[in-house]
């Protein structure tokens, strides 16, 4: 096409890296409601077990717990270590990359927690007594906590400055 007075292309413009954050958060925010879910879920399997002991429902709870934790759970947080977070470090704004960091710790503690809760949730999956109930009595509000402490950080904080990046992009 010839230059004119009609045509409206814009002029070349320098390549630059991409931003590879969602372009959408929905997902990100209904995994973080899952997890809320699925925190509930656990916290009732718990006192079922203290209450009823080994049942096939809690047989069930504990294989959705299990499907959930170490499948999108985790998912989950790989998604945003590899495209949420990185543009955020990369962004020179001390405190967000404070608040990033954080929650790349949290990524692995919560990990940590999980392989310390998993062996028996999935014992009572497989309708096995062994489970420790002091233990998971004793462990699930820390990783409760953590999780929901983490899962705030993120949307009060790092996942509207990555909208505002994305934007500004």
């Amino acid at each position: 096409m010839s230059a004119n007075a009609t045509d409206t292309r814009r002029p070349d413009r320098p390549t630059r890296a991409s931003i590879p954050i969602p372009k959408d958060f929905e997902a990100l925010d209904l995994a973080h409601r899952a997890a809320l879910d699925m925190l509930d879920h656990l916290a009732i399997l718990v006192q079922r077990l203290a209450d009823r002991g080994l049942d096939d429902e809690a047989r069930h709870q504990a294989q959705e717990v299990l499907n959930y934790f170490n499948g999108p759970g985790h998912d989950h947080h790989a998604q945003e270590e590899l495209h949420v977070f990185p543009a955020l470090l990369a962004s020179g704004d001390g405190a967000l990359i404070q608040h990033v960091q954080r929650l790349r710790q949290d990524h692995a503690w919560i990990e940590e927690d999980w392989r310390e809760l998993a062996p028996p949730v999935e014992a009572v999956a497989a309708g096995y007594s062994w489970y420790d109930l002091a233990m998971l009595q004793a462990a699930l509000p820390v990783f409760a906590e953590l999780y929901r402490e983490h899962i705030a950080l993120e949307e009060c904080v790092v996942y509207p400055a990555a909208r505002n990046l994305l934007r500004h992009s």
